[in-house]
């Protein structure tokens, strides 16, 4: 009868732990601190910062991570800069930090507060743009993260615009992976004095904060900047509209809103990848077939394991069509999943690799996106066309 127990058993409920969740908006910050490590430290609370690297030091990085976790920032890692023995950064340094991360795979956002503030006003572009290319390259190269880039110090509009010209030219599609912000913010510092500090790490926060409230296909824009006092440029509405046709994202102090991001465009001039979110999209399917495909490695190559990566990726990218990250009236229109003889010849076979091709419509652009998936005896390589 329901209700009744046989003697000496007693039920317990047991309420499986959830599944490690696939989290997103989680950036490295690369800079100058008075201490701490120069390999990554993985921080979620704003005081683990001051504990391991100390109060504001030369550079930005302080000011950075504050206004991520000031914009409710879930989790970043830290990268302090080894400059020992060095007056002046040099490449190699930058090459180095970023080396340090090449094992995270919880990082899928990138930023260097400090690259922006070494321009001297009437320099040559190059000092800034430099280092800025060699984090897109990163961030292209790997297909999985996203640079954040700020513009220098400076009260031009038309300099920002000729930097994202600079930046645009990146080899290949690199461009599609980072985004430009100006103008700087005016913030308190650790004595609430006033100071104009580089955006990176409060927009970082703004794309953290809608990734865990609405998802990664949430364009980071039209959001409030927390922590932010005033800007050093206020733009007129016909100049932040000039700066993004230029694909240049402002930030603009709207009377009565606050502070706002405003746009959320790529460095790219192609229409596929002009929107933050599309590349974003792109990114986390990216990260997300990679770490199911290790679980692949020395499978046979056969139909079986065909149907179960069409079954595996097939489920994944219709959760993000159920969330609005894909566009379509139907998963069909949304996104396809192709595992089988046609992708595999038998020369793929032979040289011991699996072949998948997945195409998704990202909400923003809405135009299908084809990504290979080479699964090898090397690895994963993983190409969006």
């Amino acid at each position: 009868m329901p209700g009744r127990l046989t003697p000496g058993v007693y039920p317990v409920d047991v309420i499986p732990a959830p599944a490690p969740g696939f989290l997103t908006g989680v950036p490295a910050f690369i800079g100058r601190a008075p201490m701490g490590p120069a390999t990554p430290r993985r921080l979620t609370l704003w005081p683990e910062f001051e504990a391991a690297f100390g109060g504001p030091g030369a550079g930005f990085l302080y000011d950075a991570v504050r206004g991520f976790f000031e914009n409710d920032g879930a989790a970043c890692y830290v990268v302090r800069l080894d400059e020992t023995g060095r007056e002046t950064p040099s490449p190699d340094v930058l090459e180095r930090a970023l080396a340090t991360l090449d094992d995270v795979d919880d990082v899928d956002l990138v930023c260097h507060p400090d690259l922006a503030a070494e321009w001297p006003s009437g320099a040559d572009l190059d000092t800034v743009t430099g280092p800025q290319r060699a984090l897109l390259r990163h961030c292209r190269d790997r297909g999985d993260r996203f640079a954040i880039l700020d513009c220098p110090p400076a009260d031009d509009p038309e300099l920002a615009a000729r930097q994202r010209a600079v930046l645009n030219g990146t080899d290949g599609a690199a461009g599609s992976y980072g985004a430009l912000y100006y103008p700087w913010l005016r913030v308190g510092d650790r004595d609430r004095r006033p100071r104009h500090v580089p955006p990176c790490g409060h927009i970082a926060g703004v794309y953290s904060r809608g990734d865990r409230r609405v998802g990664v296909h949430k364009a980071p824009a039209n959001e409030v900047v927390e922590g932010a006092l005033d800007l050093r440029s206020d733009l007129t509405a016909a100049q932040a509209g000039e700066l993004y046709a230029r694909a240049v994202n402002c930030v603009r102090a709207l009377p009565g809103r606050g502070i706002r991001v405003w746009g959320a465009r790529t460095l790219s001039d192609d229409p596929a990848w002009r929107d933050v979110s599309a590349r974003r999209v792109v990114v986390s399917v990216h990260r997300w077939v990679e770490r199911f495909m290790r679980g692949l490695v020395f499978e046979p190559n056969d139909i079986r394991l065909w149907v179960r990566i069409m079954r595996e990726l097939t489920a994944y990218l219709d959760g993000l069509f159920q969330r609005g990250a894909l566009k379509g009236r139907t998963a069909e229109e949304a996104f396809f999943v192709k595992c089988d003889s046609e992708t595999n010849p038998a020369e793929a076979i032979d040289a011991g690799m699996v072949v998948t091709e997945i195409g998704v419509a990202p909400s923003a652009p809405a135009e299908y996106i084809v990504v290979r998936v080479i699964h090898g005896a090397s690895g994963v390589t993983i190409n969006a066309v």
